[in-house]
């Protein structure tokens, strides 16, 4: 059953193309991934879907008996609305019921804790219960319950403008995942979660009985949701009937083959333009039709071909023997402990991710080894040819509205490679996405995504031997994930990592440090993947535990009580 159908569709804005002549649809149960560069329409093509934008041309069909829910990667939500009133802003019955129902849930909690509770109140509590029985709306409200509790949504009366960029991000999920939808269209959905939230968004999409297609950078997500795979690419679309790997297999058998025919073209296009050049004036049909034949020749040797990237390696400072130590380091902000005497010594090479829900003290642990934070405990002691490299999540301050590559040439005109060799400043950012007539661009003029791009890059171009880099792959495209991943598997110095990209620290880190909140950091040697295996084998082993115990405990109570019993007769 055919639920979604894009039939021909184009768009540009001004003279850039995003995608031209388009074609294709989503049945049943599909659960479909769109991927591609920055600013090559993939959001713009989610909003002509959702019927936010119109195309240039072509049409969009939705079966009309189902229901569709959108995530945008920028909400529209009123300031003033409260975040009840914003998740639940639905007409459908079983919503408004159970927006009703969790009202009343809230205002009984609030009247409890101040020894308040009126028979007003009380009535309202058991007209609320009445109606979702009436609609046989518990396992919705079950649902809704389990979606407000693991986004953390607790205070359901506070305004939408008080919330925090992230806060934002999870009222627009609850309200997105919360809908009674047939087909769900997600914009980055995982941007500003944490691992253990992510990983519950992917148990729960992967099981849902819904036809989804969503736009990611988050491979392990993706792979772990998504069946197949449309990508966007010079202003075509192609279709990957299979997860990540198969993808990217398909992808360079096809880049492969591109270039051959267009070689081919090539090669033909110079023998007929030497016969355009030798020939005199075509006069008859048969020549007439031989120089329109070159002319279209001429033109599909002119489009561009996705070529396979080439690939270099920053060369870092040399690292003396003593790298970073840090000794019985502590940290608190008032009473939350972040860090209770924790110690470790790096060694040359190390690549340490750093894992552990939001408000563990991640970045706070960055800060302190960069001086920017002073410990309230303990010692950080860097060795003398130690060179950081720091990228925070606070972004890059410019001083005065500048082109890029001013900007990146005042930093280092050259790059040094492991080879030994030199790349240009203006190549380096070449290879990462900035295009050559792209460098003249002023910084002001950047997205958000190329701003944090661009001070990746610039702390790369430092040649440093110790990088320190907070949530390095927020709003980068997989393209250039790719190209990050490779020049960091390459980096012979040391690296420190935050980040949520559990395929960026697969591929990455050798070891991670797992903060576990109040203070608590253990330290496991593996992989993200690696530690998640044996987290879960530790609380298989706990729940048996106590499940012996408390068998235990029933068995020793029924002994004692049949002890009793025979001593009383």
């Amino acid at each position: 059953m055919n639920y979604l159908t894009v039939e021909r569709l184009s768009k540009t804005y001004g003279e850039k193309l995003l995608f031209d002549d388009i074609t294709f649809g989503l049945e049943k149960g599909q659960k479909s991934a769109l991927i591609a560069k920055n600013g090559t329409g993939k959001s713009t093509l989610l909003n002509i879907i959702a019927g936010l934008e119109q195309p240039d041309a072509g049409q969009v069909v939705v079966r009309k008996d189902i229901t569709v829910s959108y995530l945008p990667q920028i909400d529209d939500f009123a300031d003033d609305s409260s975040v009840l009133d914003t998740i639940f802003d639905s007409q459908s019955p079983d919503i408004q019921a159970i927006k009703e129902y969790e009202t009343c849930l809230a205002l009984m909690e609030a009247a409890h804790s101040e020894g308040n509770v009126t028979t007003e109140l009380e009535e309202r509590m058991h007209r609320a219960i009445e109606n979702v029985d009436r609609l046989h709306a518990w396992d919705f409200e079950s649902k809704v319950k389990e979606i407000l509790s693991r986004f953390g949504i607790d205070n359901v009366f506070k305004e939408v403008g008080s919330l925090s960029g992230g806060q934002r991000k999870k009222t627009a999920l609850a309200k997105t995942l919360i809908a009674d939808t047939d087909l769900l269209i997600l914009d980055e959905p995982t941007n500003h979660l944490d691992i253990e939230m992510i990983e519950w968004m992917e148990n729960y999409l992967s099981h849902a009985n819904v036809t989804l297609l969503m736009v990611t950078h988050d491979r392990h997500f993706l792979d772990q949701v998504c069946n197949d795979i449309f990508e966007i690419e010079n202003g075509n679309l192609y279709h990957y009937r299979g997860k990540y790997d198969y993808y990217l297999e398909k992808k360079a058998e096809r880049i492969t083959i591109e270039n051959a025919e267009h070689d081919k073209l090539k090669q033909l296009y110079l023998k007929e333009l030497e016969w355009v050049h030798t020939s005199p004036q075509a006069r008859t049909s048969k020549s007439r039709a031989r120089i329109q034949g070159f002319e279209e020749l001429k033109e599909a040797v002119s489009r561009k071909v996705e070529k396979q990237a080439d690939t270099f390696h920053v060369e870092p400072e040399r690292l003396g023997n003593k790298i970073l130590e840090i000794n019985n380091l502590d940290f608190s902000y008032g009473d939350h402990v972040l860090l209770d005497d924790f110690s470790y010594i790096f060694k040359r090479g190390e690549k340490c991710g750093i894992v552990g829900p939001n408000g563990t003290g991640k970045s706070t642990f960055l800060k302190l080894i960069m001086g920017l934070l002073k410990p309230d405990g303990g010692k950080i002691v860097a060795g003398q040819t130690i060179q950081f490299g720091y990228y925070s999540q606070e972004g890059m301050q410019i001083k005065g509205n500048r082109r890029i590559i001013d900007i990146v040439k005042e930093q280092a005109e050259v790059i040094r490679t492991e080879t030994g060799n030199y790349v240009g400043a203006s190549q380096f950012l070449n290879h990462f996405g900035f295009k050559y007539e792209q460098q003249y661009t002023y910084f002001e003029d950047l997205s958000g995504g190329e701003k944090r791009k661009l001070y990746l890059l610039i702390t790369l171009m430092r040649n440093p031997n110790f990088l320190i880099l907070d949530e390095p792959t927020n709003d980068f495209d997989i393209d250039t994930l790719n190209k990050l991943e490779d020049l960091l598997y390459h980096f012979k110095g040391c690296i420190l990592i935050v980040s949520h990209d559990r395929w960026f620290m697969n591929k990455l880190v050798d070891h991670i440090f797992v903060f576990n909140g109040n203070g608590k950091i253990k330290d496991f040697y593996g992989n993200y993947t690696d530690y998640k295996l044996a987290h879960e084998k530790e609380l298989r082993i706990e729940k048996k535990v106590e499940k012996l115990q408390k068998q235990s405990e029933v068995k020793e109570v029924r002994e004692t009580k049949k002890s009793n019993s025979i001593l009383l007769t």
